[in-house]
């Protein structure tokens, strides 16, 4: 879970380069090459053992048990609202590298299909059973908000409030994601 932590909200990118994107039907959940919508970006609500994504709609990610195309094993991946939170909800993050498998409870990954319609663009959850489709369930994640300053969220210690002088310097230490760095400031507030 270390790719999410301290993320509000993030993006997912997959393998082909295109972003997960909740459509505006507020059912279906495709792939699209703009990523600068508001539709490709994902709330994140942490649990247990793993995380909920939640789209601009309002409504979760959801592992159905619905088959994508009939005789075949990728099942429908959708975003819906249900009245009560349950184990389709929930995806299970699975660093490899830089990159980040989606799993469901059951062992399925989130995965983004290629190739000719009606896979083109479409969003299934399945095992990868051929090493051609492997890297379809790699997603890069796009931190696009950071959680507020929590000590659940961030180890580093609190700022200290500081009242300097005027003509002091005010160094305070500042939480970033990756890299520690330091605020400076001349003059009284």
């Amino acid at each position: 879970m270390d790719l999410f932590r301290n993320a509000k909200a993030v993006r997912l990118k997959s393998h082909h380069d295109k972003f997960l994107i909740a459509e505006e039907d507020e059912e279906s959940v495709t792939q699209d090459r703009n990523g600068a919508s508001r539709n490709a970006k994902w709330h994140v609500e942490f649990i247990d053992n793993g995380i909920r994504l939640r789209s601009c709609y309002n409504k979760y990610l959801t592992a159905s048990n619905q088959p994508f195309l009939l005789g075949m094993t990728g099942r429908k991946v959708l975003q819906t609202l249900p009245r009560r939170l349950d184990s389709s909800l929930e995806w299970e993050p699975d660093k490899v590298g830089s990159l980040v498998r989606l799993k469901t409870r059951y062992g399925n990954y989130l995965r983004a299909n290629g190739g000719l319609p009606p896979w083109r663009n479409s969003i299934t959850h399945d095992v990868p059973h051929r090493t051609v489709t492997q890297d379809w369930v790699l997603w890069n994640v796009d931190i696009v908000e950071i959680l507020e300053h929590s000590d659940d969220v961030y180890n580093s210690p609190k700022k200290e409030k500081v009242n300097p002088g005027l003509g002091q310097v005010k160094v305070a230490h500042v939480e970033s994601f990756g890299s520690d760095s330091s605020s400076l400031s001349l003059g009284s507030e």
